[in-house]
């Protein structure tokens, strides 16, 4: 189910979970596909977490739990505690988004996608990053109503405040009711005399917003980070608010490019080098470094440098050195007369 061996302990099956979690959680991996597997992922490791299903499963297989409804597989299993030591809610309600029904009630509002680029160094230790929105908010003066302050909506008296207009007919011995928004209050069920000044009558209003969001050390690019509440207003009064998604990129950084958790920096050296050998100063995210150049380097070779890349999980990427060769553009005659005793040395062997 997991992958992991069947005489595997409660530890190995957790950090498993963990990792294949992280890997395929739909906030983080966007590739098809991502979200059943991550499902899958999350019913193993409630079956493997638990002793009876576990003993139910390994006797009878998947028979053994085919009877569980979600409630019963779920019930037990606290994932936000899994990842509270990631400094974000990846856990996030994880039963309630993608196993138990929706139930019936207000929809909720729309959520809100945003764009953080992060720097680097942000990303390498975790820290905090100040991200700005605007987002429609219910108007503070009519609290929504759409009327002037200390006047009230009146119901529509068309549609009796229900916001719709029934029509009946009979056709062919058939009695048919149609039921469409009401033409008077636009579907509101009420009608707005005195308009509010604020929000023009629409009860809504938008407004521009600023906090502070925690990036954990190591953060994958395109991280999807949920902040609860702070999307557009429901449509219905009584309605929870949609949610923030903030989507993690790294900022271009002039020392590194970013490959997952690895690092690339491109350095020159000159032909002397790359002959005989030397050292170089390298950048990491952690201060300058001296590196060995072997002699032989040849163009494009790769220096690796284990663990002086991103934070992840179990440990740290590696920083690879890209190593380009400088040639000389214009020589001067001592240099000339080296270069071509050195061709005719290299013709001799």
């Amino acid at each position: 189910m997991l992958g992991v061996p069947r005489g595997a302990d409660e530890k190995a099956i957790k950090d498993t979970f963990r990792a294949l979690a992280l890997k395929y959680h739909p906030d983080r991996n966007k590739e098809p596909g991502a979200e059943e597997r991550f499902k899958e992922i999350a019913e193993a490791y409630a079956v493997l977490s638990d002793p009876k299903k576990r003993a139910d499963y390994d006797s009878a297989g998947f028979a053994g739990i085919a009877g569980f409804s979600p409630e019963d597989l779920f019930g037990g299993v606290d994932f936000d505690s899994i990842f509270a030591d990631l400094g974000f809610g990846l856990g996030g309600g994880i039963f309630d988004r993608f196993f138990r029904r929706r139930a019936a009630g207000p929809v909720p509002g729309e959520d809100i996608e945003i764009v953080a680029t992060v720097p680097l160094s942000t990303i390498a230790s975790g820290g905090e990053h100040r991200i700005r929105f605007a987002r429609v908010a219910v108007c503070p003066d009519c609290k929504g109503s759409g009327a002037k302050r200390g006047t009230r909506p009146r119901a529509c008296t068309s549609c009796g405040g229900t916001g719709l207009k029934t029509t009946s007919r009979r056709e062919q011995g058939v009695f048919i009711q149609q039921s469409t928004p009401c033409p008077d209050c636009r579907g509101r069920g009420t009608i707005v005399e005195h308009a509010c000044p604020t929000c023009a009558a629409t009860g809504r209003t938008e407004v521009d917003e600023s906090l502070i969001v925690k990036i954990p050390a190591g953060a994958d690019e395109g991280l999807v980070l949920r902040v609860p509440a702070k999307g557009h207003p429901s449509p219905d009064t009584e309605g929870r608010a949609g949610d923030l998604l903030v989507i993690v990129r790294s900022a271009g950084d002039p020392r590194f490019q970013r490959d997952g958790a690895d690092l690339v920096h491109e350095s020159e050296i000159e032909v002397a080098d790359a002959v005989l050998g030397g050292e170089l100063s390298v950048p990491t995210l952690d201060g300058s470094i001296t590196v060995k150049i072997p002699a032989g380097t040849q163009p494009e070779s790769e220096l690796r440098l284990r663990g002086k890349g991103l934070p992840r999980f179990g440990g740290r990427g590696d920083l690879y050195v890209r190593l380009a060769v400088r040639l000389p553009e214009r020589l001067t005659a001592d240099e000339r007369k080296l270069w071509e005793r050195l061709r005719a040395l290299g013709a001799k062997s």
